[in-house]
């Protein structure tokens, strides 16, 4: 297993040279974005927050929390992961589906990091979402795409085997929601701005990413992985991203009345 991960260390360290020749906007990190990026743009002192799918890793830390006055929602389908969170975290925690879950409107902001790959109702997801957040209030959305090379693998192959080489090559990702199922239903760009619309929801920014770190581990899969995906964005451009990011906005009532 130790030459395994020095095998491993060594082909992540050549493929991210390689990548260095292309443009910044080719290499941000989708994840470490919507973090540093997304998340403040919509967390305000106050605000009553619904972290959507965060589980036992929630968006915000109970400190960050204290330190602004702000009340948090957990809602995750798994009663055990929001057990595992850090004390303090959330307010309120619910166990349900976030596909059939009807929220009661009133959060200024609604959360949902790397879940809607997870679910297998995309809209319904998306329809729970839009009913936790109040008027005027704001949803952070990140998720990879279902055209993304790895997503297609990761429903073509089997659970078992894609986990053990997951956690073999990637221990680290045994901490996140990469073991967990996936389904990637209705997870493009194209299909969240229609759910979003049918929900009522105004996209106010969208942000593409061409990156993920999967391929790096062995440098000729990288290669090859940059090669199909610039031809994947000539045939479908924006739809090929391998991840993204959305704030949406629920307009207010009198938004909806003059529309």
């Amino acid at each position: 297993m130790t030459l395994l991960r020095t095998f491993v260390s060594l082909n992540v360290a050549v493929s991210e040279a390689l990548d260095r020749v292309l443009p910044p906007a080719l290499r941000r990190d989708g994840n470490v974005d919507f973090r540093a990026q997304a998340l403040p743009s919509v967390l305000k002192p106050g605000a009553l927050i619904y972290d959507l799918g965060g589980g036992s890793r929630p968006c915000i830390s109970a400190e960050e929390k204290q330190r602004h006055d702000q009340r948090v929602v957990g809602l995750d389908i798994s009663a055990e992961e929001l057990a595992a969170a850090p004390a303090g975290v959330y307010d309120t925690a619910i166990a349900a589906d976030l596909c059939s879950f009807v929220g009661p409107g009133d959060g200024d902001v609604a959360i949902c990091q790397a879940t809607l790959e997870h679910v297998p109702d995309t809209a319904g997801a998306i329809r729970a979402i839009a009913s936790c957040m109040a008027p005027g209030g704001r949803s952070a959305l990140f998720a990879p795409c279902r055209n993304a090379v790895f997503a297609r693998l990761n429903l073509a192959l089997p659970e078992d085997f894609k986990r053990r080489m997951l956690f073999a090559v990637f221990p680290h990702k045994a901490e996140g929601h990469d073991g967990f199922k996936a389904y990637y239903n209705r997870c493009t760009p194209r299909e969240i701005e229609q759910l979003a619309a049918a929900n009522g929801l105004v996209v106010e920014q969208r942000r593409l990413f061409w990156v993920s770190s999967y391929f790096k581990a062995f440098v000729p899969a990288f290669l090859l992985w940059r090669a199909w995906q610039g031809v994947s964005w000539l045939v479908m451009r924006d739809q090929a991203a391998e991840a993204f990011w959305y704030i949406l906005r629920k307009p207010l009532r009198e938004e909806a009345v003059a529309a």
